[in-house]
């Protein structure tokens, strides 16, 4: 069985919204980490904005790419979407019931089903119980305007801490697990 793994950059204030303010804090330790969590999985999971703005990113850096470009590039995607109708890079569009969806891509073998921002994907995700695992790479950065990757209308869900990676840059990883609810 496969897990969810959504892994997202956000500031102290809790933008996730392009997160170009968050090179500043990208270093040789942060590059490790996220080579580890890429290499654990075996297909992303994204939404349609997350898509669009990742596809044409890293397809123009194919030439030349190291390991983990051609990884990204290669390895499948599945984009949740009810606009877009021609996939590509590699992309299989989720059109119908999404819980559903991501509940049968859960039940096949694999590694993990990796999310990258997404934050409508993220808040459904975790108000249908799917969500595994969520890695907030949290900056040391007020942004002040911009997109929240949780609002009034996330669902209330409790977590627990599952540990803690800090990097020479400051930045941290802070990995949380779906609290278990008792009977």
């Amino acid at each position: 069985m496969r897990k969810v793994i959504a892994s997202i950059f956000i500031s102290v204030d809790g933008v996730f919204e392009d997160p170009s303010w968050s090179m500043p804090f990208w270093n040789e330790e942060a590059s490790e980490f996220a080579g580890k969590q890429l290499a654990a999985a075996d297909a992303l999971l994204l939404g349609r904005v997350t898509y669009e703005g990742m596809a044409p990113a890293w397809t123009a850096r194919a030439e030349g790419a190291d390991a983990g470009t051609e990884r990204m590039n290669a390895m499948p995607k599945y984009v949740a979407t009810r606009t877009l109708d021609t996939p590509e890079w590699n992309a299989t569009f989720l059109t119908g019931d999404l819980a559903s969806e991501v509940a049968e891509l859960k039940r096949q073998d694999g590694g993990d089903l990796l999310v990258y921002g997404s934050g409508q994907l993220v808040n459904s995700l975790l108000a249908h119980g799917l969500l595994d695992e969520l890695r907030l790479w949290t900056l040391p950065v007020v942004q002040g305007k911009g997109r929240k990757l949780f609002g009034e209308d996330s669902p209330v869900t409790t977590l627990r801490p599952i540990g803690t990676t800090t990097f020479g840059s400051g930045a941290q990883v802070h990995a949380y697990a779906p609290a278990a609810t008792s009977a």
